[in-house]
């Protein structure tokens, strides 16, 4: 599946239409639910995205720029669930695609700040092991969302007795700004995914989260970790940082695709300021292992996936200082931005700038008025002034 670095990412670039026709279909052309596979397309006039969502080994998102609004999901089922999955899916027409990634969620850890000793670190949970429910029940076709959910399929110390983990999707059909915190502005090029803890029981009284998270790019692209701050925080009050993990060309400075996010996670369904986590990303790698098998990830790649493909790994931890708000509300939601081209880029709100207006303006017209009054003083002690005989 390989693509001339020449052709990556061209369409991204472009203009697409502001309303793509979205649309999402679970499992197409498999009549089970036993296994999660959710296709997401949004076809425009000139091209098409699209992205593939599975839970079949570790849970994946496999994302694929098309130069065809008429592209299509090609799928063999029964190679895709056997042992050996390259090849089992394809875009047809191959010849189209301009731009292949993939982001696969592969482990959670979990570790506590055990004084005097250092870190102490709990048995990891691999996600490619847990036992995910039936994605088709959450289907929302009408708000174009999607929930994954899962739990480990042995759980010795019952710590997802009353919990799960679960991955949200949200596709979207234009630009616009997520209603709850933290706000993520996106566009039609575009979907959103929501990690989420909820009920899980901490194995430590001061318990942290990490979430292990590897992409996948082709020959001729890499990936950069990029942070931007800035001092508007009018949508996510106290959070300046906005943190971007984008796709570049290794000759070119354009960008083929990004995951986006604020460097905050909250504690609770219906978060507000005081509910922020603290999230940080730990260094972008390079992968020295591979990936679960069986997954949708090496159905398309195939065996370029050991060979020209390059494997990159990600850590995102939560807690730190406010390390108590899980433990005590059992919750834990990170949201995160995937798509094509550039991110998104917040620009200064109204309100931020008739802020500065006034804050810069108030000394300005002091001066001014000062000066003025000073000069009509002296203007006046001249006029008084009468000369001696």
């Amino acid at each position: 599946m390989s693509h001339p670095p020449g052709t990556l990412g061209s369409s991204c670039r472009a203009q697409r239409c502001p309303c793509p026709q979205v649309s999402m279909q679970y499992n197409p052309g498999w009549n089970s639910s036993s296994v999660n596979l959710l296709h997401v397309q949004a076809a425009g006039p000139e091209d098409s995205l699209h992205y593939v969502w599975s839970s079949i080994g570790a849970p994946a998102v496999l994302l694929v720029a098309t130069q065809s609004p008429s592209s299509a999901l090609r799928v063999n089922w029964t190679q895709l669930l056997s042992a050996s999955p390259a090849g089992a899916i394809w875009i047809d027409p191959p010849d189209s695609v301009v731009y292949s990634t993939a982001v696969v969620f592969t482990k959670l850890f979990e570790f506590s700040e055990a004084k005097p000793l250092g870190e102490l670190f709990y048995p990891t949970y691999d996600l490619s092991e847990f036992s995910w429910d039936s994605l088709n029940h959450t289907l929302n076709h009408t708000a174009l969302t999607a929930e994954l959910r899962g739990v480990p399929a042995t759980d010795p110390g019952s710590s997802f007795s009353n919990g799960s983990l679960a991955f949200r999707v949200t596709a979207y059909e234009a630009s616009g700004r997520d209603g709850h915190l933290p706000s993520l502005l996106h566009t039609a090029n575009s979907s959103q995914l929501e990690f989420i803890l909820a009920g899980v029981a901490p194995r430590g009284n001061s318990s942290r989260f990490v979430l292990e998270v590897a992409t996948v790019e082709e020959a001729g692209a890499v990936r950069r970790l990029r942070s931007e701050r800035s001092i508007d925080d009018e949508y996510t009050p106290t959070i300046f940082e906005v943190l971007s993990l984008v796709a570049e060309p290794q000759n070119s400075s354009s960008t083929l695709g990004f995951l986006q996010w604020k460097a905050t996670a909250y504690g609770s369904r219906s978060p507000r300021r005081e509910d922020g986590i603290q999230c940080r990303a730990q260094g972008l790698q390079a992968a020295n292992w591979s990936l679960p098998v069986s997954s949708i990830i090496q159905a398309y790649f195939g065996d370029s996936l050991g060979s020209t493909c390059t494997i990159s790994a990600l850590n995102v931890s939560f807690g730190g200082e406010e390390g108590e708000v899980y433990r005590e509300k059992r919750y834990l939601s990170w949201s995160v931005l995937l798509g094509f081209g550039e991110p998104p880029r917040d620009t200064f709100s109204p309100l931020v700038i008739s802020i500065t207006a006034v804050a810069l303006g108030t000394p300005l017209a002091m001066l001014l008025l000062g000066s003025c009054l000073v000069l009509l003083a002296q203007r006046r002690r001249y006029s008084e002034y009468e000369p001696i005989n």
